[in-house]
């Protein structure tokens, strides 16, 4: 968003903050609508925002872009409120939508300015950023708007960035704005100034404070003047709620601010009101998935920041090797990233670890096409690449003193687990060593690998600590005692580990006579047909989904006939996904909205490979995989053999740093849309050779 000009330039962040919180509305008298008392009879919250799939990226350095949405909820539990979330499709629909009365506040990184004021009513600060102008990191940046002649800065005509352009053309008239395409978010443009489409972007530094912690080809040229103060929204007559929202805000702006690194205590940490989490970007600790963010460490440090009443902040340092330093440097307050509790780590006199996590296995890996190694006694002649700065390294050299015979390389120090695994299946490593339950998540979706042997005892993972912090350490103990062989612990590791494996099924399921797909084809006609689909390419997706199962649950927790996410399916305004109806309903408008993020211009058939990608896994790894196949000479606007291609290099931990959404399954969406293909082509031609109507 863009910063608001005029007076609170003029001000600085003290005048804003003044203006903002102290000055009353100056708007004309608006109906009365729903002001708290009528919210509080009403025991819900509506809250206006947009639908954020594309705008949103992995964390990586503190708080999330979309933390103002869990803000909310806790503003609304601290009124003993439900929350309804109300989704709008575009940001320019969100103030419309209060004050036609479809919800009693807006949340969603929205920037004061001076046109939205005659409109509504504002918060005060959620926080106070800069407008920056950013550059290549290639090219000599200009250092000030004197410097802005004869260049292009990308922006939204709709966001208040472009008002900002607009006033500076009155400085430097020679300045050229470069329209984008509203569709795109701000990491979106940021990443085409990085490749040349545009001179330069602007955008808020916290949006740009995120995109640089992932790719080192942008830089800041300089900030423009003044700030611009992102607030909530809401009708100009809701003054008790305002009154609320700012009391709310105070004391959770007050809380969280404090120096980047901080090594204080609990008491500390509660007066700051954030538990920062250092972790890496990888299967097991912290991905995104669809939207969601996921991962057997996350969600058990979620729970943790939780039951202390604290704000979680996730954290990827560089490499695995940067956990420990960062930690002692007090860039973090805890390490959660299946670290082993090994003797040597124990004796550390500055970190301390917590009870075990979890209880693992070391396993030997190896192809799937290869002969078995039946145990230790079969390795003469193999050999074994691991890091040697890893535990894995240490348990070989013992299990070599034993058992002599093999050979032991040294891995690249930067290749976490699953590309030396990846390595193995493509043949370019013999065997390897890694943790059971890494080698159970692998299982979920890739044949290509098979687990051996274990080999020695069974290591303990646990969370790291400085020591000098006793009382957080007290009660992270004290949360695992609690919770480890509990309910949440089992639910958590029956999600990650112990999934079923997906047997892979490439033969058409057999159609009864008359061309019948399933039991659910009239209802799929009817919703494909309502959005421009061919009916048994959703009938081809729903058998990949749920194999027509309407009770199906995954293992992220997708439901129905089409696996949607209950939060996804919340923006569609479903709530039941085991009614068949709701479920093909949601699942089918999603997919078209899906498919109207890619460009009209492109064939048919590409926007719907490309729509189905982004169902599996998400429009944010689909765009990173477009981004990856443009800069090594593919065809972005191709799936088959282009973008699938690219999408595969975001395993490679090398790659998935410099992306927005960071690590993925890639093989999941390469292999989901190619099956979907195959049984589509299958239904077509069966279902037409018996008389079947397409759509």
């Amino acid at each position: 968003m863009g910063g608001q000009r005029g007076l609170l330039r003029l001000l600085g962040v003290a005048g804003a903050l003044g203006l903002l919180g102290l000055l009353p509305s100056v708007l004309g008298a608006t109906p009365a609508r729903d002001d708290l008392a009528q919210i509080r009879a009403r025991g819900t919250l509506r809250v206006l925002t947009p639908r954020l799939h594309e705008a949103e990226l992995l964390p990586r350095r503190g708080p999330l872009l979309g933390a103002e949405r869990d803000h909310a909820a806790a503003f609304a539990a601290e009124l003993g409120l439900d929350v309804e979330w109300v989704y709008v499709d575009t940001f320019d629909d969100l103030l419309p939508a209060l004050l036609d009365g479809r919800g009693d506040l807006v949340v969603g990184n929205l920037t004061v300015t001076g046109k939205r004021r005659e409109r509504v009513a504002f918060s005060a600060p959620v926080s106070v950023v800069r407008e920056q102008v950013v550059a290549r990191a290639s090219v000599p940046p200009p250092r000030g708007v004197g410097e802005l002649a004869g260049r292009s800065v990308a922006a939204r005509r709709s966001s208040s960035h472009w008002g900002r352009l607009e006033a500076l053309l009155e400085v430097q008239p020679d300045l050229v704005l470069a329209e984008v395409p509203e569709e795109l978010s701000a990491p979106e443009i940021l990443e085409r100034v990085a490749r040349g489409d545009y001179d330069l972007g602007i955008a808020d530094s916290n949006i740009v404070r995120a995109v640089l912690a992932y790719r080192d080809d942008l830089q800041v040229a300089f900030d423009l003047e003044g700030v611009a103060v992102l607030a909530w929204a809401m009708r100009p007559d809701a003054r008790a709620l305002r009154g609320a929202v700012d009391a709310f805000l105070t004391r959770v702006s007050v809380a969280s601010k404090g120096p980047e690194r901080f090594t204080g205590d609990l008491d500390a940490l509660r007066e700051r009101g954030v538990l920062r989490v250092l972790t890496r970007n990888n299967a097991v600790n912290y991905y995104i998935w669809n939207g969601q963010l996921m991962g057997f460490e996350y969600e058990l440090a979620r729970e943790f920041a939780r039951s202390l009443g604290l704000r979680l902040e996730m954290i990827v340092p560089p490499s695995a090797s940067d956990l420990l330093p960062w930690l002692r440097e007090g860039r973090g307050d805890l390490i959660a990233a299946s670290v082993t509790a090994t003797p040597e780590r124990e004796r550390r006199e500055d970190v301390r670890f917590t009870r075990r996590t979890l209880r693992v296995d070391e396993v030997v890996v190896g192809r799937s096409a290869d002969p078995r190694v039946d145990g230790a006694g079969a390795l003469a002649g193999r050999s074994f690449h691991v890091r040697r700065n890893s535990h894995y390294w240490k348990s070989l050299s013992k299990l070599l003193e034993a058992a002599p015979g093999f050979e032991l390389i040294a891995a690249p120090e930067n290749l976490e687990a699953e590309a030396i695994l990846d390595r193995v299946a493509r043949g370019e490593y013999d065997l390897t060593l890694v943790d059971g339950h890494l080698v159970d998540v692998e299982l979920t979706w890739r044949d290509d690998i098979r687990a051996e042997f274990s080999v020695g005892e069974p290591v303990d993972h646990g969370w790291a600590l400085r020591s000098q912090n006793p009382a957080l350490l007290a009660a992270a103990n004290e949360f695992l005692d609690r919770e480890y062989r509990g309910t949440l612990y089992n639910v958590l590791v029956k999600r990650y580990f112990k999934t079923p494996r997906r047997m892979r099924r490439h033969a058409a399921a057999r159609l009864a006579r008359g061309g019948r797909i399933s039991p659910y084809d009239e209802l799929v006609r009817r919703h494909a047909d309502a959005h421009g689909f061919d009916w048994r390419l959703i009938a081809a997706q729903m058998h990949q989904e749920s194999r027509f199962d309407p009770t199906a649950i995954s293992f992220a927790g997708a439901r129905g006939l089409l696996q949607l996410m209950p939060r996804t399916a919340e923006q569609f305004g479903v709530r039941d996904l085991e009614d068949p109806e709701t479920s093909i309903d949601a699942g089918v408008r999603y997919l078209a909205w899906l498919r109207s993020r890619y460009a009209e211009t492109l064939p048919a058939d590409e926007r719907n490979w490309f729509a189905l990608a982004a169902y599996n896994a998400g429009h944010g790894h689909v765009s990173d995989a477009r981004a990856l196949a443009r800069a090594r000479g593919l065809d972005p606007n191709r799936w088959f053999g282009h973008v699938e291609n690219a999408i595969l290099l975001k395993r490679r931990p090398e790659i998935a740093r410099t992306t927005r959404f960071g690590w993925c399954r890639c093989d999941e969406p390469v292999h989901y849309v190619r099956a979907v293909r195959d049984r589509y082509r299958a239904y077509v031609r069966v279902a037409s050779s018996s008389g079947s109507r397409g759509s």
